[in-house]
């Protein structure tokens, strides 16, 4: 840090009044913007990139899970559609019984931007939120940064999808301490195209749709395992590999390595890391394996994949026991049926429990005490360790954001804070949607 800090003060036009402002594009992100502008809010999302999508389209994380689970939907309602108008254009597979999903990554991006245009939201990309303004715990306006310059937004509820709780943290809302304790892994996903994925080991390797199996390439694993002091073999998990419904074309999901994503020169570090891990393993599967001998590498995320940074410290916090015993609370607004999925940053081992039943989501876990006009989706919940590991993949994002947008357009309709929400309305109006809780 550096010995000297400087003072600006400056002028920051408000470019817009809404009713409610979403934080993050990703996929918790612009599921709650449909959501809410769909229910009558006056609606904004802010996105840093220039698309939308977040961990599936930046971070290349292939495929959506968890959708069904022992053959029932487990989230349903606005990301369900997503996924069949997205299979529609011939950008999903859904991978049946169990409900993971394996995507097209630009078709993805276009069809969350068709939607989200039809939804009537209000989007300024390739924009970045460098603070906040509050009235106490109460958020009146975000600060943007862009090509126009310093910009303010001003809104009665703020929804943050950003998953590393920016804008909770820059309000001071208190975060889990837990977070202290090793973080799991950074990923960067990258694609091989001229892979045989016509061979049995890849064709049974890209397709996740076994409950109850994680779906790693255990032949290529237990080679790469024996050859790894010889070759040199960086870190690495799994690996994953997973349609994008290209003949030849595989993502690939085996980096990682520790870092902090809310830190920015350990997040620099750890990218750059990542992305000479990349090279090496692709050229390791090129040189070592009979269906990667053609094979190149045809695009690197942009974005490394983030298993974990900050969550809030909400009115309530998910445990993992009562996530594993799905334990169905009374303000029950979404679902999760993802295995409880532990990485570790150093090794290649990985804990993996699988759910019997799927597990509940409160509408407390979204908010925190004495903020009044703050929800979270996606990464920032409030959950432990243990739960967490299961919430932060992609399907339980959507359902978490679904959530969120339709209690934020609520709030800003009866002017009510977000911890009076009126939970029979919520729950009500999210089953008419088709959330399956």
């Amino acid at each position: 840090m550096s010995e000297k800090a400087i003072t600006l003060n400056k002028e920051v036009p408000v470019v817009g009044k809404y009713d409610v402002v979403v934080c993050g594009g990703g996929p918790a992100g612009f599921i709650a913007a449909i959501a809410s502008s769909r229910e009558g809010a006056k609606t904004a999302i802010v996105e840093q990139y220039g698309f939308l999508g977040g961990m599936a389209t930046a971070g290349l994380v292939n495929p959506l899970s968890v959708f069904t689970y022992n053959n029932e939907k487990v989230i349903g309602g606005i990301p369900w559609e997503f996924i069949e108008r997205l299979q529609g254009m011939g950008g999903a597979l859904v991978e049946k019984p169990l409900g993971n999903v394996a995507f097209e990554p630009e078709l993805y991006k276009l069809c969350c931007q068709r939607m989200m245009i039809e939804a009537g939201v209000d989007m300024y990309m390739h924009s970045y939120i460098s603070g906040c303004v509050c009235n106490g715990t109460s958020v009146s306006h975000i600060v943007i940064e862009n090509k126009n310059g310093s910009e303010a937004l001003e809104s009665n509820i703020f929804i943050d999808c950003t998953g590393d709780a920016d804008l909770a943290a820059m309000a001071g809302v208190p975060m889990q301490h837990d977070q202290d304790n090793p973080l799991q892994p950074l990923s960067t996903y990258f694609v091989l195209g001229g892979v045989d994925t016509e061979s049995t080991i890849i064709k049974e390797a890209m397709h996740h749709n076994k409950q109850g199996v994680n779906c790693h390439c255990m032949p290529v694993r237990e080679k790469l395992l024996a050859l790894r002091e010889s070759l040199g073999i960086p870190e690495f998990g799994g690996p994953w590999f997973c349609t994008t419904l290209q003949p030849g074309v595989v993502t690939v999901n085996m980096t990682r390595t520790s870092g902090n994503a809310c830190d920015n020169r350990d997040f620099t570090r750890a990218e750059s890391e990542l992305r000479e891990d990349v090279f090496k393993m692709a050229q390791i599967l090129k040189e070592n394996f009979e269906e990667f001998k053609d094979s190149y590498v045809t695009h690197v995320a942009v974005h490394a994949g983030i298993r974990e940074t900050r969550r809030i410290k909400g009115v309530y916090t998910i445990t993992g026991e009562e996530y594993l015993n799905a334990f169905r609370y009374q303000d029950t607004v979404s679902r999760g049926a993802h295995p409880i999925d532990i990485h570790v940053a150093r090794g290649a081992t990985q804990n993996v429990t699988f759910l019997k039943t799927p597990a509940f989501v409160p509408y407390r876990a979204l908010i925190a005490e004495n903020y009044p006009n703050l929800i979270v989706a996606g990464r920032s919940i409030s959950a432990d360790k243990t739960a967490f590991a299961s919430l932060r993949v992609q399907a339980s994002c959507m359902g978490m954001g679904q959530a969120a947008g339709v209690a934020a357009a609520i709030c800003a309709t009866v002017k009510c804070n977000v911890q009076g929400v009126n939970i029979d309305v919520l729950t009500e109006k999210l089953r008419l949607l088709g959330a399956a809780i």
